[in-house]
């Protein structure tokens, strides 16, 4: 993981009409852009992919100023974008800083084989391979049209080595915390796939009535209404689950007055798409008066 120097924009204070936080998410296809956007999303950022750059000020203003008054922001600027309107970001984020919106720009980096090996899993097209290059000439393509964007990063995030969980909780940590919070996240996930590695707490629902023996219930998930009730109807479901949320509501203040900032909570079960993915919601809702940020993610459906 790579830090650049850290730059101090002459917007770094909020104007009264504007953002408390704007983010510029860019960086390489296959880097991780979705998940880093999709993660600020769930932290309560307005988030918009793939806005050409010099639509910037506008959208930033027609938001700040509308009778909702988004005050986090994030936007994603990518190779998508014209090569004029990358070359003019300088110029753009200078009539941001001059209308006193603060913002960062954070450039997700990876390196060339590992980028190749992503697109070679995943089957998809590099965004440049219309132009007829290959998947190499590609990405080098890609680097020289976004140097104006890593130039101007105030973060440069190397996520060669990172998977999604870890970049997850990397977005979280440094982008999405508020200051003196706890955030607590519920990860659901199936066993027979591995335990998260980054859980700081791992609970086992396998031993609970399961739903997928009902043919009905089986293409449902545990956020669909069917399979909550179904799951509520089973008197040893609640009492698993009021006992994970009264040892929950004994130790995380402990974690808490420890000075953590974050906190994985996992749960697993055969499929990780009925039991766990109840339980994580369940203990979620329940947690989301008492903790500033209460986040969920289903391993298996995403």
């Amino acid at each position: 993981m790579v830090d650049t120097a850290t730059t101090t924009t002459p917007g770094e204070t909020p104007h009264a009409n504007g953002p408390d936080q704007l983010i510029v998410v860019s960086g390489l296809s296959g880097s991780g852009k979705t998940v880093a956007l999709r993660t600020l999303e769930d932290l309560g950022y307005y988030c918009v992919d793939n806005l050409p750059a010099a639509l910037m000020p506008a959208f930033v203003q027609a938001l700040s100023h509308s009778t909702v008054g988004h005050r986090k922001l994030a936007v994603g600027v990518d190779v998508r974008n014209r090569a004029e309107n990358l070359n003019r970001l300088p110029q753009i984020l200078a009539e941001l800083a001059r209308s006193d919106i603060g913002y960062r720009l954070v450039f997700l980096d990876t390196r060339d084989e590992v980028l190749i090996k992503r697109y070679s899993e995943t089957r998809r097209r590099h965004p440049l391979s219309v132009d007829g290059l290959g998947l190499a000439e590609a990405i080098a393509e890609e680097r020289r049209l976004l140097k104006p964007m890593l130039a101007l990063a105030d973060r440069v995030v190397d996520t060669s080595d990172l998977n999604v969980h870890q970049l997850r909780r990397l977005v979280i940590t440094e982008m999405g915390l508020t200051p003196g919070a706890m955030t607590l996240l519920f990860e659901s996930f199936a066993y027979r796939r591995g335990v998260p590695t980054d859980a700081d707490f791992v609970f086992d629902a396998r031993c609970l009535p399961n739903p997928h023996w009902d043919s009905k219930l089986r293409p449902l998930s545990g956020k669909d209404a069917p399979v909550r009730e179904w799951l509520e109807s089973k008197p040893e479901v609640k009492q698993f689950g009021d006992d994970l949320l009264a040892f929950l509501d004994r130790w995380l203040p402990r974690f808490e007055a420890d000075g953590r900032s974050y906190v994985t909570i996992c749960l697993g079960c055969t499929g990780g798409r009925h039991r766990s993915v109840y339980l994580a919601e369940r203990l979620a809702e329940q947690l989301r008066q008492r903790y500033g940020q209460v986040l969920t993610y289903h391993r298996e459906m995403e």
